[in-house]
């Protein structure tokens, strides 16, 4: 029996990896994605522009009409953690650990905050979606035809254990770090691109937390 999946996506960038990247690795196993993405979208500004949250209220309220129209589907989201505004429930309890034990603090507190429902599982991807083209990185390098960039872009890479502790400082952040080393880099237009050829795979094996998600995906496959 086939089931569904309604991911609440932050913008086109998130929209097209759940397309083109996560569904296809499900289609075998009948499990099947409906993003939607966030209707209250930051006001469109450069190449580079990505919806996001501006409030909790606001992603409260998305959240809820998913799950009043899910049925038997999972309800999850893929916001990023970096930027992510301050009035989100548990944001200002985090543990002062590392990045996987704050943003697991702050997954939890959304649940909790809407009554723990048994179909929903928030996720935010630590820090940022770009964090998971730092998994192979060659493949960024080359869909950007840039592969002089390489070395300094695998230098940022072998200066962390996981892409997800490339950390949420704004001069810091995946993004920016590639913003940097890559002026012509278009978050819609290559960031799909790279991490469909870098895999899901890759991915899950340098980011637990990324991997953790999926592993709730596939767990709901089979239950």
């Amino acid at each position: 029996m086939s089931k569904r999946v309604f991911i609440l996506v932050e913008g086109q960038t998130e929209e097209r990896f759940v397309k083109d990247v996560l569904a296809p690795a499900f289609f075998g196993r009948d499990l099947y994605f409906y993003p939607t993405i966030l209707v209250t979208k930051r006001v469109k500004d450069g190449p580079n522009f990505k919806g996001g949250v501006t409030t909790f209220a606001k992603f409260r309220n998305d959240v809820r009409r998913l799950l009043q129209s899910s049925g038997d589907a999972l309800v999850t989201t893929l916001l990023d953690y970096y930027g992510l505004p301050t009035d989100f429930p548990g944001m200002d309890s985090r543990p002062g650990r590392g990045p996987i034990e704050r943003v697991t603090h702050v997954e939890r507190a959304v649940a909790e905050h809407l009554g723990n429902p048994p179909n929903f599982v928030p996720f935010l991807a630590l820090h940022e979606f770009e964090a998971w083209l730092f998994s192979a990185p060659e493949e960024l390098p080359r869909v950007l035809t840039a592969m002089d960039k390489l070395p300094q872009f695998a230098a940022i890479r072998e200066g962390v254990a996981s892409p997800e502790e490339i950390n949420e400082r704004p001069q810091f952040a995946p993004s920016k770090r590639i913003a940097t080393l890559f002026p012509s880099y278009r978050k819609v237009l290559h960031g799909p691109t790279a991490a469909g050829r870098i895999g899901l795979d890759r991915i899950r094996k340098d980011c637990p937390h990324f991997d953790a998600w999926i592993k709730r995906l596939e767990e709901f496959v089979v239950a």
